[in-house]
């Protein structure tokens, strides 16, 4: 098909304010520009946008978040003439590709915004009858084979057949900054992708915990993947060496309380690299009951000593839930790469945490102190 542009729909942003809404907008479309060469023209509503690379776009327009649906359409001015010729050219490709039989039964979909000397269902009619003249292909309009669109903006009538889904949810840089904990697993590249969805950029933060796993280059992989939806922002990688103080932790507290121990030094690491960043909120791939470290009283207790909000997108999922997310982003093939574990990890862990003695032994192990010295460590990683 040979197509003028492509008709961007948002969703949310269309309730919001009008200053804010306005924000938003400008904001989408600097993501879109940034990513996607083109011209864009703000419509009322929609995104008019001619990109210099049609095939390209049609593929990287899926990983913006903030759009909802986007159609590529043909585009002609607003008279009775001109919407004629072209659904009559647009229509004869449909039938050179075959993707539409002049066999199917069909429905005109007319949607006007402005004013016309005529209303949707009589401009509806009339392509219909137009369609009908090329294919004697029978109306139906309730459970059509095939759907033509008519969308009448002012002077200007977009032609098009196919709305194909985005993202959705709010425009990345709209919600501020959040330090995301990843891994190398299936959980929190998740996490990370839904914050991003909802607005937030993100600096991501990774523990190296060698001796007791294996290097691995599955957090650069997982993160090159998450910059594929970051159009418009970076993504920023950290790493610290967390080894020694788990080792610290095996040594000198009781080893049930390793996993409590870790994920609460993991927070208050977050936090100083979110000062330093000046993230808003914390994010990690926590899953209610999944895991030792997430039930209720762990989730207590590990948090206990963080002064951000820690925020937990995936904390009501179950696996299978998270993993057909991860495929669909592209994670999934990653995170289930071979490794080797964690072998810090005690045979039989804590999973009713005694806030109390958690803060004892992290007073005794003089937790504060050795917190300092893996953020010490901290190293931006080149994932270009």
């Amino acid at each position: 098909m040979n197509y003028d542009l492509l008709l961007l729909r948002y969703g949310e942003i269309g309730i919001k304010s009008p200053p804010v809404r306005r924000r938003f907008e400008n904001r989408l479309i600097k993501n879109i520009k940034t990513g996607i060469p083109g011209k864009i023209i703000n419509d009322s509503g929609r995104f008019l946008f001619y990109p210099q690379q049609f095939d390209k776009a049609l593929t990287d327009m899926e990983k913006i978040f903030g759009i909802v649906s986007f159609s590529p359409a043909i585009e002609t001015v607003t008279t009775k003439e001109h919407i004629k010729t072209g659904i009559q050219q647009y229509v004869d490709q449909l039938l050179e590709e075959e993707i539409f039989s002049g066999n199917d039964s069909f429905a005109i979909r007319a949607r006007r915004v402005g004013e016309h000397d005529f209303t949707s269902q009589e401009i509806a009619a009339y392509c219909g009858s137009v369609v009908y003249g090329k294919t004697s292909s029978k109306v139906d309009l309730t459970n059509p084979d095939f759907e033509l669109f008519v969308e009448i903006r002012g002077d200007k009538t977009f032609i098009f057949h196919e709305k194909i889904q985005g993202p959705g949810g709010m425009p990345l840089g709209t919600q501020g900054k959040v330090i995301a904990l990843v891994s190398g697993g299936i959980d929190s590249p998740v996490a990370t992708y839904l914050m991003m969805k909802r607005g937030c950029e993100v600096t991501i933060l990774n523990f190296n915990n060698q001796p007791f796993t294996s290097p691995s280059l599955k957090v650069i992989k997982i993160v090159k993947k998450l910059k594929e939806y970051a159009s418009g922002s970076d993504i920023k990688l950290y790493q610290v060496n967390y080894g020694d103080f788990l080792g610290k932790c095996r040594e000198h507290a009781p080893e049930r309380m390793t996993c409590v121990l870790c994920k609460s030094g993991m927070y208050q690491i977050a936090g100083k690299l979110a000062d330093r960043e000046n993230a808003g909120a914390i994010v990690d791939g926590s899953s209610l009951g999944q895991v030792a470290s997430q039930t209720l009283p762990n989730i207590l207790a590990t948090r206990y000593s963080s002064t951000l909000p820690i925020l937990s997108p995936l904390i009501g999922l179950d696996k299978l839930e998270i993993s057909e997310i991860g495929r669909k982003i592209g994670t999934f093939e990653i995170s289930t790469l071979p490794d080797s574990g964690c072998s810090a990890a005690p045979r039989h862990p804590e999973t009713n945490a005694d806030l109390e003695k958690v803060l004892q032994t992290q007073e005794k192990i003089n937790m504060e102190s050795s917190l300092n010295d893996v953020f010490a460590t901290l190293t931006e990683i080149d994932v270009e």
